[in-house]
């Protein structure tokens, strides 16, 4: 090696010790950032030169790599969208712009607008509940709203009704059945349940139920509302009329299990009736489960380990709106860190695709708490302690570089 050369290795020495006391600046100023990743610093030999076998000139570069992949201690808190992964996987962002990011960083609270967004100002990305199919690329999200203070009403889509009907009932006749509306109707039992319509509004719904020979039933509804006289003739037909066939075996149903009802001014209904079976036994009704909700104002939320965000209502109902979904890439380590814990998606990370929290290889969703930071300030300390040494030794060499240099200069 060269006098000369001397002061290259030094300047390269201290050059990626300088990277190192960075990354370890970086590191213990965000010691406390809600989910921050560790930077740590990659050193790697140089050569200048290859002469006869041997290595004349060398030195040393560093560089800075985000451990994307490690993940940070779990924070309690009391928010219901403080918002951690346990296990792979990152929140979909977006920024005001509308592009997508990834991040761990999960402390979001609704701004003006309902928009949950967090700390840096990106929003949570999602899709609802009610969606026919989950998506599989980021920019089918939408923002995460919560409507604080809105009245919210959901109409009736599903339910099941378990009940059991009396093998020994006597048989109605035709003519006189409850489908036929008239004021001679009769049936064998009758119960009520609770749907909703399209605003919210409570809509009872009249179940008969009549048998019509051995082993065989119908089921009419009608709309309570519609009892202008009390009970038949109702002032419309029924919503529906149902055919029931019943094992002679075992008395479970074996045809007629499911049943589509038109809830007025709302959307169908479709109820089970898998429950429902033929014994000795007197009529009865176990309790009916009926979704959908009366109109009332959005006073909280509720956040699953699957991602389901739920709306919690004054009344006490709640409603389902959001799926939160987690987003990953082929190799994450090769994400680009941006500000506010944010990564984009590289050539070199892949494509970015989703998946369902809780499910496969994407972690589980855990509210009311946060990721912290992955830094450990005892090692970071020591870090900076070598780096520092370091420092000091390649500038020892470059004062030493200086020195002979100077006796060169001075041989006559």
């Amino acid at each position: 090696m060269t006098a000369s050369a001397l002061f290259n290795t030094s300047v390269m020495g201290m050059s990626a010790q300088t990277t190192a006391l960075s990354a370890v600046a970086e590191n213990i100023s965000n010691s406390n950032t809600v989910g921050y990743k560790e930077a740590t610093t990659q050193f790697q030999t140089l050569l200048t030169s290859y002469q006869g076998g041997n290595n004349a000139d060398g030195g040393v570069s560093a560089s800075n790599v985000i451990e994307v992949t490690k993940s940070g201690s779990t924070l309690t808190t009391t928010s219901a969208t403080d918002l951690a992964i346990q296990g792979d996987g990152f929140f979909v962002v977006s920024d005001a712009a509308g592009n997508t990011y990834l991040t761990r960083a999960g402390s979001f609270l609704p701004d003006s607008q309902g928009r949950l967004v967090n700390t840096a100002g990106y929003y949570l990305m999602g899709y609802s509940s009610s969606a026919a199919s989950a998506p599989t690329d980021p920019s089918e999200l939408s923002t995460v709203t919560i409507p604080y203070g809105k009245e919210i009403g959901t109409a009736s889509t599903e339910g099941s009704l378990t009940a059991n009907l009396p093998s020994t009932a006597d048989v109605i006749a035709a003519a006189d059945l409850p489908s036929a509306n008239s004021s001679t109707s009769t049936y064998t039992d009758k119960t009520s349940v609770t749907a909703y319509d399209n605003l919210g509004n409570a809509v009872t719904l009249d179940v008969y139920f009549s048998k019509t020979s051995s082993n065989n039933w119908e089921m009419s509804v009608y709309n309570a509302a519609d009892a202008t006289s009390g009970g038949f003739p109702y002032s419309s037909g029924p919503l529906t009329t149902q055919s029931l066939t019943f094992s002679a075996t075992d008395g479970s149903i074996s045809s007629g299990s499911s049943a589509s009802i038109a809830v007025p001014d709302g959307s169908t209904l479709a109820l089970d009736l898998s429950g429902l079976t033929q014994l000795g036994s007197s009529f009865s009704v176990s309790n009916p489960t009926i979704n959908g909700n009366a109109a009332s104002q959005v006073s909280s939320v509720s956040i699953a380990k699957d991602g389901t965000l739920s709306y919690v209502l004054g009344n006490g109902q709640s409603v389902s709106a959001y799926k939160i979904p987690l987003g990953t890439v082929a190799s994450p380590s090769n994400l680009q860190a941006l500000s506010g814990n944010t990564f984009a998606v590289t050539k070199e990370s892949g494509a970015a695709y989703l998946g369902d929290a809780n499910s496969g290889s994407m972690g589980a969703i855990a509210s009311d708490q946060l990721e912290g930071s992955t830094v450990d300030l005892a090692t970071q300390l020591s870090n900076m302690i070598v780096a520092q040494r370091s420092f000091s030794a390649n500038s020892q060499v470059f004062q030493v570089a200086s020195e002979v240099m100077q006796v060169l200069n001075n041989l006559k």
